[in-house]
């Protein structure tokens, strides 16, 4: 006996519904970043300024190959759907290194008990890795190494190289914001709270 087969049309009209669907289900997914993004950069109150720079468009860091400071391939774990601080670093975390380290520990920790909500990444770019000493007092911070030439094309930096900045990451894996070098801390937290309070995801 031959089953019976469904008509095109209907096999299509199913098809374009669940492709619908799926549409649908990416826009409730992404809309409380996007939200996060209108409140803070569209709809401003007058005179507001920005501290950090909107990186558009947007480069995921999501396909970004990265591994483990040893160099065994890794993943990166748990900054996926958190608020991400990302800093790049081609040596061996010296001074200008240890002080943004500092300083997006310290702005974590402003955050108050919105700080769960934020992860900070260290991204080497090197073969050198920073001495024990430097990362003690950095609890939970991760630690990945990437190649030079695939992190340039992920954390965007004209007229510079991305180590001269503190990258912020979206929940959604996008590169989303810029600070400039010698980044004020106490001004990276106002922009950091304003995106925590603005999103209800990460």
């Amino acid at each position: 006996m031959n089953a019976v087969q469904n008509p095109p049309e209907a096999t299509g009209a199913r098809t374009s519904r669940g492709r619908w669907k799926l549409i649908a289900v990416l826009l409730v997914c992404a809309a409380p970043v996007i939200a996060s993004y209108l409140t803070y950069y569209v709809i401003r109150p007058e005179g507001r300024t920005n501290y950090g720079e909107l990186i558009e468009p947007m480069p995921a860091i999501t396909g970004l190959a990265v591994g483990t400071a040893a160099g065994a391939p890794s993943d990166l774990g748990a900054v996926g759907g958190k608020w991400t601080m990302v800093v790049i670093e081609p040596g061996d975390c010296a001074k200008v290194c240890q002080d943004r380290l500092y300083a997006i520990r310290q702005v974590r920790l402003t955050t108050g008990k919105e700080r769960e909500r934020v992860e900070r990444l260290l991204l080497l770019t090197s073969p050198a890795v920073p001495a024990p000493e430097v990362l003690a007092g950095h609890e939970g911070l991760h630690l990945r190494r990437a190649a030079p030439a695939a992190v340039a094309g992920v954390f965007p930096a004209p007229g510079g190289a991305a180590s001269d900045h503190i990258y912020v990451v979206d929940p959604l894996g996008n590169v989303m914001m810029r600070f400039p070098a010698d980044a004020d801390p106490s001004r990276m937290k106002k922009d950091l709270a304003k995106l925590l309070r603005a999103s209800r995801i990460g």
